[in-house]
């Protein structure tokens, strides 16, 4: 009889620790648990506590009737964090604050390019690297303001097989191009770029209240024109960098090349921006201008 109690007891037991283990995770299957696996695939759901992001790929230029060319590689980073806003009966959703560094390597060594020579001019120019401060979204609520959820946020945009889950995020952009004049809608010189991001991970860094933030794996994709400071004045092209890379877990998981490129030239890019940053974002085309003055195109005779 004692054998049987036990052996109750135990199922009892088993069956109490299995609720409390399936208790603690999300449900991807709510608005509320969708918005907190966005905000642990962004950042982490402990407030202001920084996040990195770390990847690496390649440039090729593309023209038509050429074959594509491996012009250069890149590094980049990005350093995030996150701010808890409640929103009524839109219910809590997150702020997420960045600000993220590009840099444009030497295809051989890696190491960051101060100059490059244009191969289809034949120009030195000199390299300006991407430092965008900040780059940060506003708050996505699980719901409206009657607190009904519309059906893209009634459960995770992602998709998961087994125990691992994706999500795609493409990003068409077409607008008014800071280094161009007032007539583009005239003369052309929109900027036109497309970002490509796929972001992957497994369910159960995803899922588990017990993790403030997922493992994930990171691709971005970036379609463009040509970048400001090749100086192809206006030649039918453009460039596309194919990058992959993931969220690490400190400033120093990140390669020797970023850290020393941070910790000599850029030592703000260790921390996030505040959550309460309303600053305007920036862009690597309005960075550009920030640094390099334009000037008139000389008028150059027929040869």
């Amino acid at each position: 009889m004692k054998k049987l109690k036990l052996a109750s007891l135990f199922l009892l037991a088993s069956a109490s620790f299995s609720s409390a283990f399936a208790a603690t995770k999300i449900d991807l299957n709510t608005p509320e648990g969708a918005n907190t696996a966005m905000r642990k695939i962004q950042c982490s759901t402990i407030d202001d506590k920084p996040v990195f992001y770390w990847w690496k790929g390649k440039v090729f230029s593309r023209r038509q009737g050429e074959v594509d060319k491996h012009i250069f590689n890149v590094e980049g980073m990005n350093v995030r964090t996150c701010g808890t806003v409640d929103g009524g009966k839109k219910g809590k959703a997150y702020r997420l604050v960045t600000r993220e560094i590009l840099l444009y390597t030497d295809k051989n060594t890696g190491q960051p390019l101060d100059t490059w020579e244009n191969p289809w001019t034949n120009e030195v120019v000199d390299v300006h690297h991407v430092l965008n401060d900040p780059v940060n979204q506003p708050p996505s609520f699980p719901r409206n303001e009657d607190g009904t959820a519309p059906p893209w946020k009634q459960k995770f945009g992602g998709d998961i097989s087994g125990d691992y889950w994706w999500m795609t995020f493409p990003v068409p952009l077409f607008y008014h191009n800071d280094l161009g004049g007032e007539y583009q809608k005239e003369v052309g010189g929109v900027y036109h770029a497309s970002e490509l991001f796929n972001f992957s991970g497994d369910l159960e860094s995803l899922t588990s209240s017990e993790k403030d933030t997922a493992d994930v794996h990171v691709g971005w994709v970036r379609i463009s024109d040509w970048l400001p400071f090749m100086m192809m004045s206006g030649r039918e092209g453009s460039v596309y960098i194919h990058t992959a890379g993931r969220k690490v877990h400190s400033f120093d998981d990140m390669g020797n090349v970023m850290k020393t490129f941070i910790n000599e030239h850029a030592p703000k890019y260790k921390t996030p921006p505040p959550t309460d940053d309303d600053r305007p974002n920036e862009t690597s085309w309005t960075g550009y201008k920030k640094v390099v003055k334009g000037e008139k195109f000389k008028r150059q005779r027929a040869q």
